[in-house]
């Protein structure tokens, strides 16, 4: 009797426990999902050298800091040419992709919302297409809803040589917002999840004197 007893309690104990972690991982899933982990953290910080734990990295440069303008030209998948005359006195969003990366094929909605925002406003984007042609450039924006147009690499280099010296393009989905004056203000590298991060980031570039 004794030994069965003990058999019985220990069991009892075993499954207890093992109820206890179940809710302790029903709790920790249920507040994941009440708010975005990755804007959360962002917006928790002072947003400097901000790095996620999934590898996502913002870099904000102070204004003293920046680099010199980026001196740039390139062919659009629309068939028109581009340059960073075209962008004097605008803060510009670019954003370098190409359509066989999935995690650009997840963010294309977030800087199409981000775009979208922006409306009307000294703000611009340009994406610069590292390894497709026109067709399938079009095709990507078109099935994803980005309005703005594409530079292709593929068409003309220069455009991807202007910007190597700014950010690490190896390793896309890379995004540059450059302030009025064309210079790098950040570098979000990896894939935006949320829109209200490059919005805010732009926000604070065009408030700029």
């Amino acid at each position: 009797m004794t030994g069965r007893w003990a058999g019985t309690r220990a069991r009892r104990r075993s499954q207890t426990a093992a109820s206890a972690l179940l809710v302790v991982g029903l709790i920790a899933g249920l507040a994941a999902c009440t708010s975005d982990p990755l804007a959360d953290q962002y917006r928790s910080g002072d947003n400097k050298g901000f790095v996620a734990a999934d590898g996502f990295a913002v870099d904000e440069i102070a204004a003293d800091d920046r680099t010199e303008p980026v001196d740039f030209e390139g062919v659009l998948d629309n068939g028109g040419t581009t340059s960073s005359a075209d962008y004097a006195g605008d803060v510009l969003v670019v954003n370098f992709w190409y359509a066989g990366c999935a995690p650009c094929r997840v963010e294309a909605s977030e800087l199409a919302a981000a775009d979208a925002a922006f409306e009307g406003q000294d703000v611009a984007f340009l994406g610069v297409n590292l390894y497709d042609g026109g067709e399938a450039s079009r095709a990507f924006a078109e099935t994803y809803g980005v309005t703005y147009p594409s530079a292709l690499a593929t068409e003309d280099g220069s455009i991807k040589l202007a910007f190597a010296g700014e950010s690490p393009l190896n390793a896309v989905p890379v995004t540059l917002v450059l302030d009025k004056k064309g210079r790098v203000a950040a570098r979000l590298v990896g894939q935006i999840e949320d829109a209200s991060i490059l919005e805010t980031i732009v926000r604070e570039t065009l408030e700029e004197s």
